[in-house]
């Protein structure tokens, strides 16, 4: 338990220190912007320097433990602990002036996740969760929806920027939900998505290919706050995985089966 309490402290104020950075960058007219593989998967100076607030925070309170992060990859330390960062999710939307955009921090411990926080500055949303405590936005208790049915639910998706040419890829799948006149939206960022469904405002959400950074905030706040996290097969949710289901758990079987093709509306 002291551990977990040194962690969150760390962890808040590491989020504190990348969002001062998302600040300070935001609607600047002489953003610097280079592009990673794939068409507009973009990388702004304000992720470097968010990146680098974090890990300094992090590195300055805990020098031996792991760091993955989206920017500079792994920094391996013989560890238990491993923080996941994602310095800026959303990078499109924050180097547009589009305020859905957060940073991302999640801490495994011996491979289990056991915290999580996603902050937005713009909107001023912090979520956290500590495994087996709950989840809360602006300290405020969260849990997700009720919703019983696919067919009366709000979904939420993201698309990869390769397409993937896959059975059941991306818009083969969007395609089946809306067709059915279900409403599926797209913010482009995944871990807002999650704490969305966290929240209850998303019934669900699934996304076929996504990185640990992504999730691993995201999706510890949605099982604390009620949902369920698997694979698109059903199976045990880890954040090395690409492929991710999120729901309220009343729903999932339900979205699993028309996800693989195995139901229709």
């Amino acid at each position: 338990m002291y551990l977990c309490a040194m962690l969150k402290t760390t962890l808040l104020k590491a989020v504190e220190a990348g969002a001062i950075e998302l600040r300070r960058y935001f609607n600047d007219a002489g953003l610097k912007i280079s592009n990673k593989e794939g068409i507009n998967n973009w990388v702004t100076e304000a992720d470097h320097a968010a990146e680098k607030a974090i890990i300094d925070v992090i590195r300055a309170e805990h020098p031996g433990h792991f760091i993955l992060s989206e920017e500079v990859g792994e920094i391996i330390m013989d560890s238990e602990v491993k923080w996941i960062i994602d310095p800026i999710d959303g990078t499109i939307n924050f180097a547009s002036g589009i305020p859905l955009c957060c940073v991302s921090i999640g801490v495994e411990k011996n491979g289990e996740m056991i915290l999580g926080a996603v902050f937005n500055p713009f909107i001023n949303e912090m979520f956290f969760a500590q495994k087996g405590f709950g989840a809360t936005l602006n300290e405020n208790k969260i849990q997700v929806s009720q919703k019983k049915e696919v067919l009366h639910s709000c979904l939420v998706t993201g698309f990869p920027y390769t397409y993937l040419d896959m059975p059941n890829g991306p818009l083969q799948v969007f395609e089946r939900f809306i067709r059915k006149g279900i409403p599926v939206r797209r913010l482009g960022s995944a871990a807002i998505d999650l704490c969305w469904v966290a929240a209850g405002r998303f019934d669900g959400f699934y996304e076929h290919s996504l990185q640990a950074w992504d999730t691993a905030a995201g999706y510890l706040i949605v099982e604390e706050a009620g949902g369920k996290v698997t694979d698109m097969n059903g199976n045990k949710y880890s954040p090395y995985q690409r492929q991710l289901v999120a729901s309220n758990g009343w729903i999932h079987e339900e979205l699993l089966a028309v996800i693989n093709n195995k139901k229709t509306l």
